[in-house]
């Protein structure tokens, strides 16, 4: 807490008046073109990486950056919060890409591998279930980056798994498919603070560098 407050008096005495216009006309409302799905964990900081400003992200965390599908009633099979605020991206914001980012040295990716039944906490071990998904996929030796640490390349893998879970909403798949929504994975390696994006062509995650970034930008134009 004493770090937070210190924080909070040095962004008064030496970031907010820089950013004072720019807070005045958020508060007008907010137009991101971007929800960001994204873990909890603290080391995990997409505004620094992306070097994104406020008002460019509507972002979810959650343990694990797990999304629940949607059920055959066409809405979320029990986790609300994550569905509403799809729905309110997609519904109330210019949202036209979703980027699911994982991340290695994952708490949770660990957590599955070393099996969900010998998580105590019983809300975590009920989340945890939207994951496996990727731990069946990863058994299958299907589409792992055989280099990675098994928790790594499970927390690959696990982004693919969430992308399919947002394409069982309907909002979101009718969007993809009229070409009015993207849908993106990334990955973030802790260890070299790189980002890396899942490129469909060559089956595999790419870090995002000058070059390679590059080639993603001209598809945007």
């Amino acid at each position: 807490m004493k770090k937070l407050i210190q924080g909070i008096v040095a962004f008064r005495q030496n970031v907010r008046p820089n950013y004072r216009e720019k807070f005045a006309q958020l508060a007008l409302g907010q137009a991101p073109d971007t929800l960001f799905i994204a873990c909890s964990d603290s080391r995990v900081v997409p505004n620094l990486f992306a070097s994104t400003d406020p008002g460019d992200l509507f972002v979810i965390r959650n343990v694990g950056n797990l999304i629940g599908p949607a059920g055959v009633d066409r809405l979320s099979t029990s986790e609300a919060p994550e569905a509403a605020a799809i729905e309110f991206a997609l519904c109330n914001l210019p949202v036209t890409d979703i980027i699911v980012c994982g991340h290695s040295e994952c708490g949770a990716m660990r957590a599955l591998l070393n099996g969900r039944d010998r998580v105590e906490p019983f809300h975590l071990r009920s989340w945890l279930r939207h994951g496996e998904a990727a731990l069946e996929r990863l058994e299958r030796n299907t589409g792992a980056d055989p280099s990675l640490a098994r928790h790594n390349q499970l927390s690959q893998l696990n982004v693919l798994c969430q992308i399919d879970h947002l394409k069982t909403y309907p909002l979101v798949r009718e969007r993809v498919q009229e070409g009015r929504l993207r849908l993106h994975g990334w990955w973030f390696e802790i260890k070299n603070a790189d980002v890396y994006a899942y490129e469909d062509s060559a089956g595999r995650f790419v870090l995002i560098d000058e070059i390679y970034g590059r080639r993603l930008l001209e598809k945007f134009e």
